[in-house]
């Protein structure tokens, strides 16, 4: 089922679940189980829908089936394409969430490589579902799911961290196609004065960033969105109800700061919208209690600003010695709090085995300007790593004319393989009082890869943390750091649990860096201890108080989301 059994329970629990002859009333049916639908009454379902029901496979099960087929040609050409992936039901960002693991340790997966031997397994794909275009077919899903209880996932492009939108043996709900962008010059919330107007954009369930900020442009307006290969990320998941960070959220806030309405279909099929105006508690636990939680997006509608140049300085240097690069991340750090302050967000990376690079975003600014703050920066990291770094500057009329250069034309590299990320916000107290300490405890944290968001900090703490349901910690927080572990295809279950066990080490080393050990949920860990505190601090409470009023039954459940602790490893059977 979720990624997080294949290992935290992979071992412990059973496989027999998708084999046993009868599924208790408290857990939901799987397939392979007596319970689930027959034939007949799928088709009595499709006969209610706009498109026939998908039937997800393995995005490389064609490979197998028939090695030199055109189907498996265009799999090997597409495979790693960001923006491929998503438009298959199977596919997912990140082949291990596509993978189970058995009791005895056997993996089921699909890899790519036919050579290594392994045959193609559905894994934790689900195996059926529905391709909803309209609020009707999802309606029509959500009374199917619950008349036969079945375990119920929701996946628009699969770009996550946390398998929320996996499920083996699941019925699937994918809102991919559901794109409909609308530009409003002056939007009043459903049920507010009109006083309340701002220029915004709403987005479909199904909408992707990089088509939003070309659309954005062409009326002169940017939202509030993140950084991904090809634009893939979507506008309705994980950014638009898990807190949203991106280069401009020290200008403008958090992602769910610039949301002004969401609409969805709540668990029992009824259609609501909820803003500043109308169910203000279902707005303030969106804003942050995660997605797959309360009910289906339908559509967002976000704040559109002006548009505006940007002027880009990006940095690297070679870290030659433990002691350099102790020295060079210090000095980093040294700039996150005053330059978040002004509105300027960032990111940089260190890679072993010695690459460190990165850049900063400025909005508004020109590059005398930014030149002016950097240069000292740049000589330093030329200095230090004995004439190995720099830095380098260059300007864009708009912020999609650069993104557009940078990352819309990448949508063919690579985006999949084998990860597990863990993230904790970079307390302000401690990046400004002591930078060494904290470059000190990131580098001992001994990362194969360490991201540094530096994309929190001035708008981002000035917002009142009661105001969404967001974890409070982002309101004192100034950076987002992020660690993760990979690994090859065709390892063993033992060697995957391994990486694991070092990640787990990894996150308790990165402690350190925060006050309260929170989270960035949608780059957090499955593997937390305390996921309540981590990734929704005190407002734990009141979101799950307000799943529960809007979700009873708990149609919706996640990993690591409100209310998941109830339920067994799988997701499947109440505790």
């Amino acid at each position: 089922m979720m990624f997080k059994h294949l290992f935290t329970a992979g071992f412990l629990g059973t496989f027999a679940v998708l084999a046993s002859a009868s599924s208790p009333t408290k857990c939901r049916c799987l397939y392979g189980q007596s319970c689930w639908p027959s034939d007949t009454a799928f088709s009595q379902l499709s006969r209610n829908l706009s498109q026939p029901l998908v039937h997800p496979t393995a995005v490389a099960s064609p490979c197998y089936t028939n090695p030199s087929s055109a189907s498996c040609s265009d799999v090997k050409a597409h495979f790693t394409d960001a923006l491929w992936r998503p438009d298959q039901p199977g596919g997912y960002q990140f082949q291990n969430f596509e993978s189970y693991i058995q009791k005895n340790g056997t993996i089921d997966a699909c890899y790519l490589n036919v050579t290594l031997g392994f045959p193609c397994k559905q894994g934790s794909i689900p195996p059926i579902g529905v391709d909803v275009r309209s609020p009707a077919d999802i309606q029509a899903a959500i009374r199917f799911a619950k008349a036969n209880n079945l375990k119920l996932v929701v996946k628009n492009t699969g770009h996550d961290y946390q398998a929320r939108s996996a499920g083996r043996g699941a019925f699937m709900v994918w809102t991919h196609h559901m794109k409909n962008l609308t530009y409003h010059e002056a939007f009043v919330p459903s049920g507010g004065p009109p006083q309340a107007a701002s220029s915004a954009i709403t987005t479909g369930a199904g909408d992707q960033w990089g088509d939003v900020y070309a659309f954005a442009l062409q009326h002169g307006r940017m939202l509030v969105g993140p950084f991904s290969l090809g634009g893939s990320i979507g506008t309705a998941g994980g950014f638009a109800m898990g807190g949203g960070i991106g280069a401009f959220t020290p200008k403008h806030g958090l992602g769910i700061d610039n949301v002004l309405q969401y609409t969805l279909v709540l668990a029992d099929g009824k259609i609501v919208t909820a803003n500043a105006f109308q169910n203000t508690d279902l707005f303030w636990a969106l804003r942050g209690g995660g997605p797959g939680t309360y009910g289906i997006l339908l559509s967002v509608t976000y704040k559109a600003h002006p548009s505006f140049p940007v002027s880009i300085a990006t940095f690297h240097a070679n870290l030659t010695s433990d002691s350099v690069a102790q020295t060079i991340l210090t000095e980093a750090l040294r700039k996150i709090v005053p330059f978040t302050d002004l509105g300027w967000g960032g990111y940089m990376y260190i890679i072993k085995p010695n690459l460190f690079n990165g850049l900063w975003v400025a909005p508004n600014v020109s590059q005398s300007v930014l030149a002016k703050a950097l240069d000292p920066f740049g000589a330093f990291l030329n200095l230090t790593s004995g004439g190995q770094g720099g830095v380098f500057y260059n300007t864009s009329s708009s912020y999609y004319g650069w993104y557009d250069k940078t990352f819309l034309g990448t949508s063919g590299s690579q985006v999949t393989g084998n990860i597990l990320p863990a993230s904790r916000l970079l307390s302000r107290e401690l990046a400004l009082s002591n930078p060494a300490g904290v470059a000190s405890t990131i580098l001992s944290a001994n990362s194969i890869f360490t991201g540094i968001e530096m994309i929190l900090g001035g708008q981002v703490n000035k917002i009142d943390s009661s105001s969404v349901g967001v974890n409070p910690s982002f309101r004192h927080s100034v950076a987002n750091v992020l660690i993760n572990e990979r690994w090859a295809d065709g390892i063993s279950s033992v060697a995957i649990a391994q990486q694991i066990d070092m990640l787990k080490a990894h996150t308790k080393t990165l402690d350190g860096i925060s006050t309260d050990s929170g989270s960035y949920m949608n780059e957090g860990s499955l593997f937390e201890r305390d996921f309540k505190k981590t990734f929704y601090g005190s407002h734990y409470t009141a979101l799950r108080n307000i799943k529960f009023k809007y979700d009873p039954s708990s149609l919706f459940v996640v990993a690591n989301g409100i209310g998941s602790d109830e339920w067994d490893k799988e997701l499947v059977c109440l505790l």
